[in-house]
């Protein structure tokens, strides 16, 4: 069985915060009014911080849970 990634509650709010932008960005595309456009700069900066909230540890997770030591 696959265990979860200690830091699972910022996994999960990277992945969606990732998806919140990118789903934006689609639907601005895709609503048939041409006057609508994404604000590609805070698509950009919710996928950076999406990146980075992969990559951080919860608080409740130790440094030797999260493999630091």
């Amino acid at each position: 069985m696959t265990e979860f990634n200690p830091s699972w509650r910022t996994t999960l709010a990277g992945i969606g915060a990732i998806l919140v932008a990118v789903g934006s960005a689609v639907a601005a595309y895709f609503d048939n009014d041409p006057l609508t456009n994404a604000d590609w700069g805070a698509v950009i900066a919710a996928i950076i911080a999406g990146i980075g909230l992969l990559n951080a540890r919860d608080n409740k997770v130790s440094s030797e849970k999260a493999g630091a030591k």
